[in-house]
């Protein structure tokens, strides 16, 4: 039978047919994924081939093909990777101003490694009803930023679930990706999105999870206007994973599109002469903290720190 996964709890994953009907299924002992060295070999997002055993528990025996998928390092000693999900329309990175601050090296790692996956990217600037004024013009200003450099900015409260009614408009047949740091409201976020029978079904189980609002797995979720959104565990931090250094540039829209101009086509935009990335930072064209952020990966190639 095939069936699309829609849930990861470790060892045992939720698989769901055409039908409609879901199992609990585990991995044949001999599956491998092709050409990834990965924690998780499946993800929330794969279609599975499945046989069901007597107990009615289905035995995964084949993955097939992903259109896309997004991956990180699994902690920043490991030369693994965890893949977050598989087959997206749309990646969503959930931040907050404060409370907690996401940094923009995070938001520029992100979406560097939904663009080395040719995945789409959209930041949600969530928690605007606790933001101070100077903590609301720099959300702003993070808006326009992002805005100009060509990704979709959505400004929230989660907690009050008109202000998402845009966001789920966007979503519409989407399948997408939330992620985020920890304590960024993804949850609250989510369960603004969804129809009330699952919310309250969500509510249940995060009173099981010692009350905490804590996801510790991943699951797919319908949207009543058609769409699925998959949950993830909050993230702390985001290792890049197989990107060349030479590429890197290629995955900042607006150093790439910039570094035509540079002399030479080998530019590592860091210290060459007439180098038109230099010259747009200094000139204010593209953001310092944008620019950091590249020269932040380019550095794990030097340091080891995610290798």
């Amino acid at each position: 039978m095939k069936g699309l996964v829609t849930k990861n709890t470790g060892s045992w994953y939720e698989v769901k047919t055409e039908g409609g009907q879901s199992y609990n299924c585990k991995i044949k002992g001999n599956l491998r994924l092709k050409d990834i060295k990965s924690t998780n070999p499946i993800a929330v997002g794969d279609f599975v081939e499945f046989a069901l055993s007597d107990d009615e528990t289905g035995i995964i025996s084949d993955i097939h093909d992903r259109k896309n998928y997004i991956i990180r390092r699994s902690s920043n000693l490991s030369k693994q990777s965890h893949i977050l999900a598989a087959n997206l329309d749309l990646v969503i990175l959930v931040v907050t101003i404060n409370y907690p601050e996401t940094s923009t090296i995070f938001i520029d790692r992100f979406i560097a490694s939904a663009e080395a996956y040719n995945i789409p990217a959209c930041i949600v600037i969530n928690k605007t009803d606790l933001y101070n004024d100077d903590e609301m013009q720099y959300a702003e200003a993070l808006k326009s930023l992002y805005e100009i450099i060509g990704y979709p900015v959505f400004m929230i409260s989660a907690i009050q679930k008109e202000s998402s009614i845009e966001l789920s408009k966007y979503l519409k047949d989407k399948t997408t990706l939330i992620s985020g740091n920890s304590g960024v409201g993804k949850s609250t976020l989510i369960n603004s999105l969804l129809p009330e029978s699952i919310i309250k079904t969500n509510e249940i189980s995060f009173f099981h999870n010692r009350g905490t609002h804590t996801t510790t797995f991943s699951q797919m979720y319908e949207l009543e206007n058609g769409g699925l959104i998959i949950d993830t565990p909050g993230i702390k931090g985001f290792g890049t994973i197989d990107m060349e250094q030479d590429e890197i540039s290629h995955y900042f829209k607006e150093i790439f599109k910039t570094s035509k101009n540079c002399r030479f086509t080998n530019c590592t935009h860091i210290h060459e002469p007439d180098c038109a990335v230099l010259k747009a930072v200094e000139n204010h064209q593209i953001s310092q903290s944008r620019y950091n952020s590249y020269l932040s990966i380019l550095s794990d190639f030097g340091d080891g720190k995610y290798r």
